[in-house]
């Protein structure tokens, strides 16, 4: 396997691999890296669909992608992907799917279209003080010394980071500035996470950072994602023949090691309480989606609050992990990621508003209708005074095909899961999905004599649980991760957030295709290029223009010993028309 990148190998159509009529597929667990993964098996290795087995131990295809519920009893979102432009692999992938809402078209074309006519934008990305705007603004408000500690982290080896916290790097004026308010809630970091995430996350997303406040380089789907994005995948999976073996919990591949070799022997499930598995060969190929964010997850309801379930339980997929790590080294670690949940966890809620009245305070605050079928919010709207530190979005609506159009879907989460409420003086984990909406609807600047009536019978929530939806943020090394393809391995590969790639970040639709290309590609020698990871943290003119929105458009003076450097040279052109001098 090899990086690509431009529109050469894009194009191109890689030939049968040899012997690939031989070969057959297991991908354990029906999350979107088995999806992808099964789709670049069928369309660039030519296996025939109906030699590719996915098992799966629930009952519904898609993993963390989800949308479920009614319009009864609430609609369900765990959370909502944020995607852009260089999602190099999701796109590469969703090219070729076929649109289940365009005839003729690709859900590609689907989504380009769509934001084409309707760009992403907040008109109001936090607030302070019961709804009232928090004024951040487009500014960072970066003192010297963290703009210094940010081009510091970058510069970092890899390995100079290993096992730090972000509050090993960062100072006081850091964690202080909108720059982190932005960040923090809109990618899910807390400050003892993982130092080398955040270099990870600054150097791949280094051409969004003016996008960064007002969410302007962001894009998202129609509908909730398990709609947009896994059903039009599973849908053409089936249509190739591909089988989904539900109530599937595989339990240990068993492999037969040697020093210079490693061959998965036997796959061992319980399938609706049956014991079995299957015996493999070298022809027969195998990808586990090892660890999972959203084991454990746990629903309540509005008068229920959510369990918080940190256990390990036989079964799942990081039990599954343990067994296989168990068996070489090189395999991982998946107690670094599974045995801190307090440090990985946070609670999100589905609110489904009923009452008419609720709509006009998130009207107020997005500066826009909620049922124009455009964006609403824009992405999260932060409440920066927040005891929970909660944000919530509102995406375009219906959220749902099935959705009633006297209903407003609201995905709520707050990072500070352990802390009393402002309005509700108890932890989020502790509350129910009515206690939510009470939280909620104070931070709306709803009148307080209201509150308690709307949020018992205007709106149904949902609140969740989850207690490893960061544990790929927790400190590591660079070998707690095990590769795509770990050294020696024949016909076995690691898929998903917990299996180590390049240069990529974690918690991202793209890491998820992007871990499923480098497997089949690697373990069927695909002669196409899997395309690298966009490049701008090599691009000195985006280089520059981050440089000038972290230092909040403010432009720098050039010293006399610099001015031939810059002046009539084309350094000084860029820096010019980017705006730092």
């Amino acid at each position: 396997m090899y990086y690509s990148k431009g529109n050469y190998e894009a194009f191109a159509r890689p030939r049968k691999p040899v012997n690939i009529e031989a070969k057959s597929a297991y991908l354990v667990g029906g999350g979107l890296a088995s999806l992808a993964a099964a789709a670049f098996l069928i369309r660039d290795g030519h296996i025939a669909g109906d030699r590719i087995t996915i098992l799966e131990a629930s009952a519904i295809s898609g993993g963390a992608l989800d949308g479920a519920g009614n319009a009864e009893t609430g609609w369900l979102i765990r959370g909502g992907r944020e995607m852009e432009d260089h999602f190099e692999c999701l796109w590469d992938l969703y090219r070729s799917i076929p649109s289940l809402e365009i005839e003729g078209a690709s859900v590609l074309d689907e989504f380009y279209w769509l934001n084409k006519d309707d760009p992403n934008r907040s008109l109001q990305r936090a607030t302070i003080e019961r709804g009232q705007d928090a004024k951040t603004g487009m500014d960072f408000a970066l003192t010297s010394k963290a703009r210094r500690e940010i081009i510091e982290l970058v510069l970092a080896l890899p390995e100079q980071l290993y096992e730090k916290r972000i509050n090993e790097v960062f100072g006081k004026d850091f964690f202080e500035s909108n720059f982190w308010l932005y960040w923090r809630t809109m990618f899910a970091f807390e400050e003892w996470h993982s130092a080398l995430e955040m270099k990870l996350y600054v150097q791949r997303f280094i051409h969004h950072i003016n996008g960064l406040p007002d969410f302007s380089t962001l894009k998202f789907t129609k509908y909730n994602q398990y709609e947009s994005l896994v059903l039009p995948l599973i849908t053409w999976l089936r249509q190739q023949g591909v089988k989904v073996q539900f109530d599937t919990q595989v339990m240990n591949v068993v492999f037969d090691i040697a020093p210079d070799r490693k061959v998965a022997r036997r796959i061992e499930w319980i399938q609706s309480g049956q014991q079995g598995g299957i015996d493999l060969t070298e022809d027969d190929l195998v990808f586990v989606t090892n660890g999972s964010l959203v084991e454990n997850s746990a629903w309540g309801d509005h008068h229920t609050p959510a369990k918080f379930d940190p256990i390990v339980h036989d079964g799942g997929s990081w039990h599954l992990w343990r067994n296989i790590a168990a068996q070489d080294p090189l395999f991982g670690k998946p107690d670094k990621f599974c045995t801190r949940p307090e440090e990985s966890q946070w609670a999100s809620a589905s609110i489904t508003t009923l009452d008419p009245r609720i709509p006009e305070y998130i009207e107020k605050i997005a500066k826009r209708p909620t049922r124009s079928g455009k964006v609403v919010t824009g992405g999260i709207v932060s409440v920066r005074d927040s005891s929970w530190l909660l944000s919530w979005t509102v995406n375009r609506q219906p959220h749902f095909k099935q959705q009633p159009p006297d209903q407003t879907v609201v995905w709520f989460y707050a990072l500070f899961t352990d802390r009393p409420g402002d309005y509700v003086k108890k932890p989020m984990r502790d509350c129910t999905g009515e206690e939510i909406t009470k939280e909620w609807l104070y931070h709306l600047g709803v009148p307080l004599a209201e509150i308690d009536q709307l949020a018992a019978e205007g709106a149904i929530t949902r609140p969740c649980m989850m207690p490893f939806i960061t544990a790929f943020f927790l400190t590591r090394n660079g070998t707690d991760r095990p590769k795509v393809v770990p050294d020696g391995v024949k016909n076995f590969a690691f898929i998903g957030q917990f299996a180590e790639s390049t240069r990529d970040c974690i918690f991202t639709t793209e890491y998820s295709v992007r871990t499923g290309m480098e497997a089949v590609y690697q373990l069927l020698n695909i002669e196409r290029g899997v395309p690298e990871v966009f490049g701008s943290i090599y691009d000195v003119r985006e280089l520059i223009k981050s440089t000038v929105f972290l230092r909040d458009c403010e432009k720098l003076s050039v010293p006399f010993f610099a001015k031939r450097w810059v002046e009539k040279t084309i350094i000084g052109r860029l820096l010019e028309e980017y705006g730092l001098i």
